[in-house]
Formats: C-alpha cells, sequence, structure tokens
C-alpha cells in the first residue's frame, strides 16, 4: 500500500467539518510534506510526527511522503491532526494493517517522545462522529469530555504505542464511559441568598429574573450588595437540561481553557472585568472563538460597574440580547456561536457612588451624574427588563439573629413558575414574541389601561411595554395565576425604576431608541 486515508475533524464554529487526512508513500528522494490550507501548528506536524515514530521503534519511509488534508479550502488549526498523520504514515508504508481504522475517526497531538496530547474543541467533533456513526481514538485528557457525545464509541489512547498495539490487535484500546451522574441543581457550598441581609426589593427582583429568564440592573452605593445578588443568581436557575448541557459543554470545549467537567450540567457565570474589548465580549480574533456572552449561554452574564466599559463594547450587547446568536465574520472564515445568556448589570447612582445618601455625602453635580448615566445607550437600557435599587442595608438587618430565606426555598419556587411556563409555551418569558406574547400576556381591561397610563407618563417605548408585559406574566406565574392583572403589572412597572426617573427629569425620550 502507498496510500492511505483516515479521518479527523476541524471546528468551525460549534461544526466540525469532515477531514480526510489522505497519506501517499511514493519513489523518489526523501521529502516530507504537508498540504491543505495549513495554519502554524499544523505545518509544525511534520517534525512532530517524524520525531514520535522514530522514538517509538518505528521506521520513517525513505521516499517521498506527502500528506494532504482534505478538502484543500477548510482551514484546519492546532495539533490535532498528528495521530492521524503518524498512522497515515505507517499504514501506507505498510507496517500497521488498515482495517481497525475504517470509520474511525483520530485526534491527538503527539509529543516528541509520542506521549498524546489533549486537543481543544473535540466535543464538537464528537458530537459530529456520533452522528454518523464513527468511532472515535482520542488522547487520555480528551476521553471523558468526548464520551459526553450520545451514542459514541470514544476509545482513549494515552500513547502512539497503544494506538500501534491496538491495531496490530495485541491489546485494545480501553473504552471510555459516557457521565451518567449530573450535577445537583443546587450547591450546597455555592453562594448562598441566606447570606444576603435585608435587601427584601432586590431578592424579589432576582427571584422575578430567575423565573421569567429577565434580565436584570441593580443600581446602588458601594457595598449594598449588588455583586453578591448577582452571584447568587445561578443559584436560583433550574440544572441544564440534556441538551443546554452540551451545547454549553461544546462552547467551553472550544474556549481558551477548554472544557471542565466539574461543570457539567451547571448554569455558566461569567464576569469579565470592565476594561474587556468588545473581541473579549462578542468573540472574534484571526481565529474566531467564541467570547463571554457565548461562554454565558444558557447562563448569567455579570457586568459589575456597567457605566465604567467603554460603550461601543456594551452597544455590541444590543443584537444578541434580541437575537440570542452571534456571527463573527472575518475575511478568511465565520462563525456562528449561540449568545442566549441571561444579563444582570451592576451600576452606581453617580461616579462617587453616594448619590441619594440621606447623609448628603454625594458631592456630584448634576451635570457629572447625568453624563455618568448616559454612558449606558437607551437602546440597550430599554432592553434590560428590570431597573432595580438596592439601596445600603441597616445596622439592625446586618445584626439580625434571624436568617434569611435561603437559595434552595426560592429555587423551588422558581423551578415550579419555569414549569408553567414550558408546559404552557415551551419556552420562558423573556422569549416570547409575536403572537405568542399576545396570546400568552393577555391581562385583564383595568391591567392594560394602568399600562396604557404609564406608557404616556413614563414615555416607554414599545419594546418596554412589551417587557413590562412579560415581567408581568412571571410575577402571575410566580403566583399561581392563570391571568395578568392589574397588581401584576403595577410591579412590573415599579421595576422599571430608571423609567421612572427619567420620566420625573424629562427625559423619557433617550430610554425610547
Amino acid at each position: 500500500m502507498t496510500l492511505a486515508t483516515l479521518l479527523s475533524r476541524t471546528p468551525q464554529g460549534l461544526e466540525a467539518p469532515l477531514v480526510r487526512v489522505e497519506v501517499d508513500v511514493g519513489a523518489g528522494l526523501p521529502a516530507f510534506s504537508v498540504v491543505g490550507l495549513l495554519e502554524t501548528a499544523v505545518k509544525e506536524s511534520k517534525d512532530r510526527v517524524r520525531a514520535a515514530l522514530a522514538n517509538c521503534g518505528h521506521q520513517f519511509p525513505a521516499g517521498r511522503v506527502t500528506v494532504n488534508l482534505a478538502p484543500a479550502d477548510l482551514p484546519k488549526e492546532g495539533g490535532r491532526f498528528d495521530l492521524a498523520i503518524a498512522v497515515g504514515i505507517l499504514l501506507a508504508s505498510e507496517q500497521l494493517p488498515a482495517g481497525p481504522f475504517a470509520g474511525v475517526e483520530l485526534y491527538g497531538e503527539l509529543s516528541l517522545g509520542g506521549e498524546l496530547h489533549g486537543t481543544r474543541g473535540l466535543l464538537p467533533s464528537a458530537l459530529q462522529a456520533a452522528r454518523v456513526g464513527h468511532d472515535l481514538i482520542v488522547p487520555l485528557a480528551n476521553g471523558r469530555e468526548a464520551a459526553l457525545a450520545q451514542g459514541a464509541r470514544v476509545f482513549v489512547a494515552p500513547h502512539l504505542r497503544d494506538v500501534c498495539r491496538h491495531a496490530a490487535g495485541q491489546q485494545a484500546l480501553a473504552l471510555e464511559v459516557s457521565v451518567g451522574s449530573p450535577a445537583l441543581r443546587h450547591d450546597p457550598h455555592g453562594p448562598d441568598l441566606v447570606d444576603v441581609r435585608g435587601q427584601a426589593g432586590a431578592r424579589r427582583a432576582l427571584e422575578i429574573a430567575a423565573a421569567g429568564e429577565h434580565s436584570l440592573l441593580l443600581i446602588g452605593p458601594p457595598g449594598s450588595g449588588k455583586s453578591m445578588l448577582a452571584q447568587r443568581l445561578p443559584g436560583l436557575l433550574p440544572e441544564l437540561d440534556d441538551d443546554e448541557a452540551i451545547e454549553s459543554a461544546a462552547i467551553r470545549s472550544l474556549s481558551l481553557h477548554g472544557f471542565r467537567l466539574e461543570g457539567w450540567r451547571r448554569r455558566p457565570f461569567r464576569a469579565p472585568h470592565h476594561t474587556a474589548s468588545a473581541v473579549a465580549l462578542v468573540g472574534g480574533g484571526g481565529r474566531p472563538r467564541p467570547g463571554e456572552i457565548s461562554l454565558a449561554h444558557n447562563g448569567v452574564l455579570f457586568l459589575d460597574e456597567l457605566p465604567e466599559f467603554d460603550r461601543t463594547v456594551l452597544e455590541v450587547l444590543r443584537e444578541p440580547l434580541e437575537s440570542g446568536h452571534i456571527v463573527l465574520s472575518r475575511a478568511a472564515r465565520q462563525a456562528e456561536y449561540p449568545a442566549r445568556f441571561q444579563l444582570v448589570a451592576a451600576m452606581n447612582p453617580c461616579p462617587c457612588g453616594h448619590f441619594g445618601d440621606s447623609r448628603g455625602r454625594c458631592r456630584c453635580p448634576p451635570e457629572r451624574i447625568a453624563a455618568y448615566r448616559s454612558r449606558i445607550s437607551g437602546p440597550l437600557l430599554d432592553r434590560i427588563d428590570l431597573h432595580v435599587e438596592v439601596g445600603r442595608v441597616a445596622l439592625e438587618e446586618i445584626a439580625a439573629s434571624a436568617l434569611p430565606e435561603c437559595s434552595a426555598a426560592v429555587a423551588t419556587r422558581v423551578a415550579a413558575a419555569r414549569l408553567l411556563q414550558r408546559r404552557r409555551q415551551a419556552r420562558t418569558n423573556a422569549r416570547l414574541d409575536g403572537n405568542d406574547l399576545a396570546v400568552q400576556c393577555h391581562a385583564e381591561p383595568g391591567a392594560l389601561e394602568l399600562l396604557a397610563r404609564a406608557m404616556r407618563q413614563l414615555g416607554l417605548s414599545a419594546r418596554a411595554y412589551h417587557r413590562v408585559l412579560r415581567v408581568a406574566r412571571t410575577i402571575a406565574d410566580l403566583a399561581g395565576s392563570p391571568g395578568v392583572g392589574a397588581a401584576h403589572i403595577a410591579e412590573a412597572i415599579t421595576l422599571r425604576q430608571l423609567d421612572r426617573r427619567f420620566a420625573a427629569s424629562g427625559q423619557g425620550d433617550s430610554v425610547s431608541g
């Protein structure tokens, strides 16, 4: 045999197109070339493969060795093709039989000694392989990750020698067992609402946000507990279902740090620093990688000190907040990632943080306060469902001996409300749109009159009008009410406090874009 073909894949967003690793060993002067639109790491595989074969006791062919990674117009990156190239050379030079590799995809970066190192972004490839019925041979470090793909048969190999023994029938590779036990919905060691004293209004808003998957903005002075509240939101949310867990794991698999099994079925919580760039937030780069909004998919994106973010960075959130996905286009390639995240943001009421303090500690002039708040554009603010003030906690509440309600108790009510929504409309209230919004958020006549009056007085946009309806539907679900009443609408309106503030200052139009 002078020609061998093996299978692998390369990541393209959450897709993983098939790559045929074709190896030809022919006569002529000794030469080793790899072709097929390669990036630097793939080009360097020649040296790794040659050294690994020699150090494992195999003979490198004396003639001309040509490796083609097809299709030629598909960009290839990383060291994931090392194992397939090495095995292909052994097959083409008749040092191994070809039978054991029929319908098998191979992955792994080789060390110079032949050890197999893990590769990033393997889960999307394993999912695609399972759909077409291919087996996989992967490094030991990727075994449990690849086994998350339902229906995949995953063989793990710590070394090139183990793959060769497997092919020769001397010792079969171990079959990785799929992860069977899901994580607990509530982590008893994680952040708990029992630690938050006082803040009854903010706790209520957090429960509503969790129940309906609503976005939330917390406004309050330093030390009032805004970050504590945000960090406790994941503990109120239901665990990820199978499809959500796989999708979130696949995105993390493509990230810089890769997928970690301890995060399986846990809602992501991402909290980028306010110095983060637009690329860090939405993703991108020469090889488009998922950004923070995609890593927060099916979970929470927390933006602390919201006005300190560059305004152009914040504006990139507007489209994914509505669409739930992001398309990254570059000159040579395009990638699409899901980005259905729950936004929680926190900000001070003014630059010094003490505006509205009863002790009169704020010395910020009105124009400086207005400039500070204007860093958040009206169209972005309009897309946030809940704007809630978080006041300073009184000493009596901090020192109280009675413990507040814990996260597990609140999570039970949230789960019941989510179950109502799933049975009624197969999605959370925050995701209602079009005709579904009109049908499921149908309100009593008195409630609609109240909302119409608020819309005129506060200068609400059509978007804000619909968001109030969605929040009111969630409040009704928490109360077990089949319809949306005036009390539900009134509470939803009070939870958009910045609308009332802007209306009082005559700036209502600034949030209606």
